[in-house]
Order: C-alpha cells, then structure tokens, then sequence
C-alpha cells in the first residue's frame, strides 16, 4: 500500500503540479480581471478605494493584478514577481472587501490566497517562461 502514499517526489512530479497550479489560478482570477477590463467606465465610479487611492486607480491596480498579472502567472514569466499583486488581491478579497469571511463570501478569495502563496513558495518549475528566459548559462 505504500506506492499510494509516496514520501518522495521526481521533480517531474513537482514540476508538473507547479504547472497544473499556475494554469488553474490563472483562469480562477482572469474573468475578473476582463470583466473589470471591459466595464471600466461602469465600476469607475463604485469601486473600493484602496488606501486612500481614487476609485478609478484601485480598478486600474485590480485590473492590473487580476488581468495582467494572471496572464504572466500562466506563461510562467516573472512569476514571483507577478504573484506579489495577486497575493495583495487576494488579501485584499478576504480581509477588506468580505472582512475576514474565510468560511463564507471570503472563502473563494481565501482558496485563491492559499494557492498563490503556494505557488510563490514553489516558484515557476521547470514547464515555464521563467526556465527559458532565465537559464543558466555557461560563460565559456
């Protein structure tokens, strides 16, 4: 019975779930980001204002980590540094807009939270931008 609970991993494996979840909360979080894309002018004038920033430059940023952000998590391209936005959403979801509600209307954005901070302790894996982009190489 133990080949069904493995202690060890090939990085195959690791690399593989760090694609499978960079994929899925890409897609969780880019509807939210084009609808707020695409009904601009609409939530411009109701949107939360985020630390004393104007409604219309808190939906810019939102626009920016739930759109943009969420494109490049899935590309697997700067994707620590596309997470840091996703995780202040998130954060900003859970604890501001539904205040605290992790077991109710929180609870999507508190999911969303855990899976991006796992993926920014993971990092991108082997399937991505990053590997590409970044790869060591030699000088001579």
């Amino acid at each position: 019975m133990s080949f069904l609970q493995p202690t060890h991993y090939t990085s195959w494996t690791v690399n593989s779930a760090a694609l499978w979840l960079r994929l899925g909360l890409g897609v969780a979080m880019i509807p939210h980001g084009y609808d707020k894309l695409t009904h601009f002018a609409e939530y411009q004038s109701s949107f939360m204002q985020f630390l004393g920033l104007s409604d219309s430059v808190s939906l810019a940023l939102a626009i920016g980590a739930e759109f943009i952000c969420s494109i490049l998590l899935m590309m697997g391209l700067l994707t620590r540094l596309a997470l840091i936005p996703l995780v202040i959403t998130a954060l900003v979801i859970v604890f501001v807009a539904h205040e605290g509600d992790i077991a109710g209307y929180g609870a999507a954005g508190f999911a969303l939270c855990i899976g991006y901070m796992t993926s920014l302790l993971l990092g991108p894996g082997t399937y991505s931008l990053d590997a590409i982009v970044f790869k060591p190489r030699r000088l001579f």
